[in-house]
């Protein structure tokens, strides 16, 4: 078992150990547990993930020994989204000696190999070097050094898009100043976790894609792509025609999927997309039939490859989510730690080809928990080993 080793070749071991806040033995059992559910986990979609492949898996930094180039995710393009370590990021560090707050985060980051990273704001522990708020430009400024000297970039941010159309004064220069912030931290994207419109309706999705638009005109005179990070729902489909409710709007659809509605009208050098590989596969679980504009019932189950391979450039950005198979709550799946669960990863990023383009960023929603402090620093090395170890299919 070698997964749990540093750059240095000498094995992490009780230093990692310590720094995950566990004893020896249940750091080897959660080595051995996180392996186990990878081997014996059998996809619901596709073939099996095949992670620890015949490479093997890697150390610290070194991951790829000697095989970067079938490596399906780059070294350099290795990222994670800080909300999966939310719980670290806000610790009190007076309270704890585990990691905590932004600066020892990235420290302990940068360590497992990750180089890039996604915020979900920029908020953390009082006690933390820095305050509580590092959203401010003194603030960005700050943690900009801190990524430089773990060698991190930061990738996006989940933060502020106006919620107002037309843009309030307020609104358009609060935008502006996160647009600052991001070039401060020197982020290529900026982002919002939520979908462009929760409507079901294409004049809700034209009046979205006006506002995006524009938002993303200005993100773009930044240098700034602006994107939306989106859920299963935006992938279901499109209410654009047949009969009227009684409020006048339309009750069925021409099979087209919300966000590639969206795509369609929104200007490509303006508006970009990040794909939940997770959600989208929910996506596809649930949304795989439905009401034509003449009464009949089609089918059209749902590709997230193929929806991406067809706009490769409009998705620099993924969220790279796992799941085992559960039927019974509505989704299909549930989350777990990357690479332990059924998603067909080296068969998506395969597809998707473009890998010195896409940024994969690890992310488990329920990685932090109330009893095991040490929990989501641990679920993201795992997670980045398991992205580290995949790799392209031989002939």
């Amino acid at each position: 078992m070698t997964a749990f080793n540093d750059e240095s070749g000498t094995g992490t071991g009780d230093a990692l150990r310590r720094a995950l806040g566990v004893d020896r033995r249940r750091f080897l059992s959660t080595c051995t547990a996180a392996v186990a559910t990878a081997a014996i986990a059998a996809p619901v979609f596709g073939a099996s993930p095949a992670l620890a492949d015949d490479h093997g898996r890697g150390h610290g930094h070194n991951h790829d020994h000697g095989h970067g180039g079938d490596a399906l995710v780059p070294p350099g393009k290795r990222g994670i989204i800080l909300y999966t370590v939310r719980d670290a990021t806000g610790r009190d560090p007076l309270a704890s000696d585990l990691p905590s707050g932004f600066r020892e985060v990235f420290k302990q980051l940068s360590r497992f190999g990750y180089r890039q990273v996604e915020f979900a704001g920029y908020s953390q522990h009082a006690n933390a070097p820095g305050g509580a708020d590092l959203g401010t430009v003194k603030g960005a400024k700050l943690l900009r050094s801190w990524l430089d000297d773990y060698g991190l970039r930061a990738q996006g941010n989940h933060g502020f898009i106006p919620s107002s159309w037309p843009l309030t004064t307020a609104d358009l220069d609060t935008f502006k100043q996160h647009l600052e912030i991001a070039n401060i931290l020197g982020m290529d994207h900026m982002g919002t976790g939520g979908d462009p419109t929760g409507s079901s309706y294409r004049a809700d999705w034209d009046v979205a894609a006006d506002k995006w638009n524009a938002l993303g005109a200005i993100a773009r005179r930044e240098g700034i792509k602006l994107y939306t990070h989106n859920h299963d729902a935006a992938y279901g489909f499109l209410l654009d025609g047949g009969p009227l409710d009684d409020q006048g709007r339309p009750t069925r659809s021409s099979g087209i999927r919300k966000l590639e509605y969206f795509l369609k009208v929104t200007d490509p050098k303006s508006v970009w997309l990040e794909m939940d590989i997770f959600w989208a596969h929910v996506a596809q679980y649930k949304f795989h039939t439905y009401t034509a504009h003449d009464g009949s019932t089609r089918r059209n189950v749902f590709d997230p490859a193929a929806l991406v391979a067809r706009q490769n450039k409009r998705y620099p950005l993924f969220h790279a989510k796992d799941g085992t198979v559960n039927t019974t709550n509505g989704q299909g799946y549930d989350m777990v730690a990357f690479g332990t669960g059924v998603i067909d990863y080296r068969t998506f990023f395969s597809r998707v080809g473009e890998r010195n383009y896409h940024n994969p960023m690890v992310e488990q929603d329920n990685a932090p928990s109330s009893t095991d402090p040490g929990q989501s620093l641990r679920y993201a090395k795992i997670g980045y080993d398991n992205l580290a170890a995949l790799r392209r299919k031989r002939p």
